[in-house]
């Protein structure tokens, strides 16, 4: 499906001056190389294979064009108005954008340790610069969750993190997870993109469920994505409540809300 592909390398550092000192600069980290490709209005990032790491429509630079993306936005059926949003893996800059423009009085910070990632979102996947409400910053997410400074801060937590290889992510461990919970506010949500068909997927899961009261998962789509979705604190599951909100966010951001409450339901 994936045509007309194009790579562009990340460019390696300048070696040191003739003039500086014998030791050994320190050693940067080495990164797959990111490319892209096109196929029908629709443009793709990779990380050197063919495995696709976000999307974007063309024409629709805002909208989530990939269903697990749409579906990582599940956390608006228990919250309406955020007041922080957070994105752990930038990915196509797909859900830092679709909360930037939704949310017009949320703060809004994407996390992402490839710098070629960054400048990528900017020239060709439409990321707009960093402002009073959006900032997105080059740094480790462990490091991101572990900074007490972040502490009780996010109302809603996107994780997304995978490697070259998208065979689960890249963080996984229960102290993660911890640290993902700690960041969030007593009412806070944290979405997370799962790879079902995967040992890495009953690995997450087990230590999601150690680290937060009460988790919900949705069904699987694409090739393999599961998003779950996590409760700092557990809440009961009020069908009704759900399908009214849904029907809000359709009406609002014509996003498929309605099949989620009905893969909640299907549990």
């Amino acid at each position: 499906m994936l045509i007309k592909r194009k790579s562009i390398e990340q460019e390696e550092s300048s070696r040191p001056a003739a003039s500086a000192p014998a030791a050994k600069p320190a050693r940067k980290p080495k990164y797959a190389p990111v490319t892209l490709s096109e196929f029908d209005g629709v443009r793709y990032l990779h990380f050197g294979t063919e495995w696709v790491q976000g999307a974007m429509r063309i024409r629709k630079p805002n909208w989530l064009e990939l269903e697990y993306a749409q579906q990582m936005m599940a956390w608006m059926l228990w919250l309406e108005q955020p007041r922080r949003i957070a994105q752990l893996g930038l990915g196509t800059a797909a859900l830092t954008k679709f909360c930037y423009t939704t949310f017009a009085d949320a703060q809004v910070t994407a996390i992402e340790l490839n710098p070629s990632v960054i400048t990528i979102c900017e020239t060709m996947f439409k990321l707009p610069p960093n402002d009073t409400r959006l900032q997105v910053l080059e740094m480790d997410a462990l490091d991101f969750v572990n900074d007490k400074a972040n502490v009780d801060t996010l109302d809603a937590l996107q994780v997304d993190l995978y490697d070259a290889t998208a065979r689960g992510p890249v963080l996984d461990t229960p102290e993660f997870y911890q640290a993902c919970n700690a960041c969030l506010t007593d009412d806070g949500v944290m979405t997370i993109n799962l790879f079902g068909d995967h040992p890495s997927y009953a690995r997450n899961l087990k230590a999601i469920k150690f680290a937060f009261a009460q988790v919900i998962c949705l069904p699987q789509v694409h090739d393999g994505n599961v998003v779950a979705i996590a409760f700092k604190h557990a809440r009961p599951v009020d069908m009704e409540a759900l399908t009214a909100r849904a029907a809000q966010i359709v009406a609002a951001t014509k996003l498929p809300a309605k099949s989620w409450v009905k893969g909640i339901a299907a549990k």
